[in-house]
């Protein structure tokens, strides 16, 4: 099938390798040298990429994956990870994509609900699938990347099916016939299933189309003048799949991507001098530990940082570390649709007052292409779309948008789309979705958007709301805290704030009274924060397995309760 004729985000990946076929596509970590970095010796170029997932495409073809059908992918950060997404995006068969860390049960509801047919993965997540039966009812094909005790759960072996998929168009090119493998996909066609992190709940799967992801793409490029040839590391392996689409060469992190908290900044500096890389995505944890670190980065012209609000103080230091031309973009979306909206560091930085005194986190102005509106806040469903839902500017409500990467449906979850989306008239006969983020917000005079919290995360007082954004910036700027996280404990609209508190580093616990003394007087100092007067100092908060940075507030709420109980009754 001719690539101009198919909406797939691999279609653009023949064409860059008949045009530069030796570029590297990717470099993986591979062997370690004597001084204990990794060796980046496994290189898949262009047009490897490009024949190599062809040829899996058409191993699994034989094997029985096709168009249409749900795989589950469990792989680490590898080659074959790679290999294998683009095989399945030429197929027209439709990844579905997981967490492995998150709780158990929370997975096995995923994978259960995604009923895969097809079930791709290292052998420890053969083990799994097979202790926990993930999937029992539905999986007809199994896949293993590795050999080791690939028996015991039979099926087939990624490299065996590489070298039949190799063989059957080495017969087709003897006959003279195309060897290509992609699919005649259209932008209404389902691309993949990727689940949320779970921050607000069990993950949803996002239902992707395949125009979401070519969207995706054009917004992402003109977003942030993004040009084919440069050298990017993705330490959010699902981002790494953007880079082939955008021409750019991917440096996959010597990194555990589920722990970005936990990164070797030496290794992340190894990679990014050994081969100039000039841009970088990663979550505010992995900008904390750069930022830590205070190595600076002169090659790099492009730092991304997304899924949580990036600290004023990691911001203003890692403008610092990055050369006085580089761009440090914050963009604000999440898996439903992504970008929304995008701010740059210089700006960013002279909005830190702001923040500091409960005005909520500037993520920027809407990305061309978007329309994003706030709405009154109601946790109840809305199905069509009136302009009377809309706040009047500098109100806080629950912000929406509408776009060409903005998703449609949850897989098998009628009712958390029923919550989530709305449906607007466009015309007599036309009509788009309306995602609604889940989040609150307001529009400044400037057409600026400010983020204020998870709408799930918002306390109702008898005295009114408070936004978890608009109130942890205040406190955070205390010299002995490292964050903090507002719960609201009781029933809503009558709930009672409860500040927790984790503490720097090498602060004594000795040292809580009077910390929490300073904190009780810094929260007198601003409306939005009078009414608090419970604090409790927790030894760490617990975070999402996707970027470490996201706070469990529900698991935060739970511990509150528990520690406030008697003093609230």
């Amino acid at each position: 099938m001719d690539a101009s004729t198919t909406t797939n985000i691999a279609a653009v990946l023949p064409r860059i390798a008949a045009e530069r076929p030796g570029q590297p596509a990717m470099r993986c970590p591979g062997s370690r040298g004597s001084d204990g970095f990794a060796a980046y010796d496994v290189v898949l170029s262009y047009g490897e990429l490009d024949a190599r997932s062809d040829a899996i495409a058409a191993g699994l073809a034989a094997y029985g994956i096709g168009r249409g059908m749900r795989t589950v992918v469990m792989v680490r950060p590898s080659p074959e990870f790679f290999l294998l997404m683009f095989a399945l995006f030429k197929l027209g068969a439709v990844p579905v994509l997981v967490d492995p860390g998150i709780e158990r049960s929370a997975l096995k509801t995923c994978l259960d609900e995604a009923a895969p047919e097809a079930f791709i993965g290292i052998p420890l997540a053969q083990f799994a699938r097979r202790v926990f039966r993930w999937g029992l009812a539905s999986v007809r094909r199994v896949v293993t990347v590795g050999w080791r005790a690939w028996p015991l759960w039979r099926g087939e072996t990624l490299a065996r099916l590489e070298r039949k998929g190799a063989a059957l168009l080495a017969a087709k090119a003897a006959r003279g016939e195309a060897t290509g493998m992609l699919a005649d996909t259209q932008g209404e066609d389902t691309a993949a299933i990727l689940f949320t992190s779970g921050s607000t709940g069990v993950p949803k799967g996002v239902v992707y189309r395949h125009r979401h992801f070519v969207a995706q793409i054009e917004l992402l490029r003109t977003a942030f003048g993004i040009e084919p040839g440069g050298v990017d590391l993705p330490t959010f392996p699902p981002f790494a799949l953007f880079d082939p689409a955008l021409g750019l060469t991917s440096i996959i992190p010597d990194m555990d991507p589920t722990r970005p908290a936990s990164a070797d900044p030496r290794k992340l500096h190894h990679a990014i001098r050994r081969f100039g890389v000039s841009q970088l995505f990663g979550s505010p944890a992995l900008m904390r530990v750069l930022a830590e670190h205070g190595e600076p980065l002169p090659t790099l012209a492009r730092v991304t940082s997304a899924g949580a609000p990036v600290p004023p103080d990691v911001v203003a230091t890692m403008r610092r570390l990055l050369p006085e031309n580089a761009q440090f973009w914050t963009p604000y979306g999440a898996t439903e649709c992504l970008p929304v909206a995008v701010i740059e560091a210089a700006e960013l930085e002279s909005t830190r007052a702001a923040t500091e005194t409960g005005a909520g986190t500037c993520v920027g102005r809407p990305v061309a292409g978007n329309t994003v509106r706030i709405i009154r806040i109601t946790d109840e469903a809305i199905a069509y779309w009136r302009d009377d839902l809309v706040v009047p500017p500098g109100t806080i409500g629950e912000i929406t948008v509408a776009g060409p990467s903005a998703t449609d449906s949850y897989f098998a979850r009628p009712e958390a789309t029923r919550l989530a989306k709305i449906r607007e008239r466009t015309g007599a006969r036309d009509e788009r979705i309306v995602h609604r983020m889940g989040d609150l917000g307001w529009f400044d005079e400037q057409g600026r958007l400010w983020f204020c919290g998870r709408k799930g995360h918002r306390v109702e007082t008898a005295g009114g709301l408070m936004a978890t954004e608009q109130v942890e910036p205040i406190f955070n700027t205390h010299r002995r805290v490292a964050r903090t996280a507002l719960v609201g404990v009781g029933t809503r609209g009558m709930q009672t704030p409860v500040l927790c508190v984790e503490l720097k580093a090498g602060v004594a616990e000795a040292e809580w009274p009077n910390v929490q003394a300073e904190l009780e007087r810094i929260a007198l100092r601003e409306p939005k924060t009078a009414r608090i007067h419970h604090f409790l100092r927790h030894p760490g908060f617990p975070v999402d397995i996707r970027h470490n940075a996201k706070i469990g507030r529900e698991k935060l709420a739970v511990w509150a309760k528990g520690q406030l109980g008697d003093v609230l009754h």
